[in-house]
């Protein structure tokens, strides 16, 4: 990542399982790697009864740190919804008290979503909304609520199946877009990088290059625009 001029990164933690790793990433890196630590929708079955307080201390642990990924899920098997939605309203209402961005994994269940971060009314931290795919129209919703909205752009999205994401994203305010890789999943087509057979995070490079020929986006504005995301808010 480094070769290719990526200067700093956020890594997301999904679980109690991975946290630990993310910490020690951070701590052997502590000017390159801003760690996340949250608990997925899709590890929220397996989770310990004191999840949410081994949560809160890694948080506190990493005053730099964000909260994500977190979110809800319903086109996953077997989604233990009700545990969805308990666990990530528990992190929407931590992430305000320690006054930390979120990041949010959401897929095929954005009106119960925007209806539980519309009933925080005021009490929400900054969002992001990693690899959005939703449409427009819930673009707009989300942009709606009283706190900072931000969507991020993988790489996958340049896959020619995605034709529909990538014209939600150029109508999206430019001043919100942010680009990721969703590295290690999520290959973008012909890949630069791989480990393994797995998306690098070097692929980064890759994504920003199609936002700034096809968006006019310049690199500089994803770093205005992911600082803005990370400052602390006001209160």
């Amino acid at each position: 990542m480094k070769d290719i001029g990526i200067t700093q990164c956020v890594v997301n933690g999904t679980s109690e399982n991975d946290w630990t790793l993310v910490a020690d990433l951070s701590t052997r890196h502590p000017d390159f790697i801003i760690p996340s630590f949250g608990l997925h929708p899709w590890k929220v079955a397996y989770a310990s009864s004191d999840w949410l307080a081994i949560l809160e201390k890694f948080l506190i642990s990493f005053p730099h740190s964000t909260l994500g990924e977190c979110g809800l899920d319903l086109w996953i098997k077997e989604p233990h919804f009700p545990r969805q939605l308990d666990a990530f309203s528990m992190q929407i209402d931590l992430a305000h008290h320690l006054n930390r961005p979120v990041t949010i994994h959401a897929l095929k269940a954005w009106q119960p979503l925007i209806q539980l971060l519309q009933s925080k009314k005021q009490n929400l931290p900054k969002l992001l909304f990693h690899s959005f795919n939703g449409s427009i129209e819930i673009a707009q919703q989300l942009l709606k609520l009283p706190t900072d909205v931000y969507f991020s752009f993988s790489g996958h999205f340049l896959h020619n199946r995605k034709e529909k994401v990538r014209k939600t994203f150029a109508q999206l305010p430019q001043d919100r877009i942010l680009a990721e890789t969703d590295a290690p999943d999520m290959l973008p087509p012909s890949p630069q990088f791989t480990f393994k057979e797995q998306n690098h995070p070097a692929n980064l490079a890759q994504t920003i290059a199609y936002l700034k020929t096809t968006l006019n986006l310049e690199p500089k504005v994803f770093t205005q625009n992911t600082l803005s995301f990370l400052e602390e808010s006001s209160k």
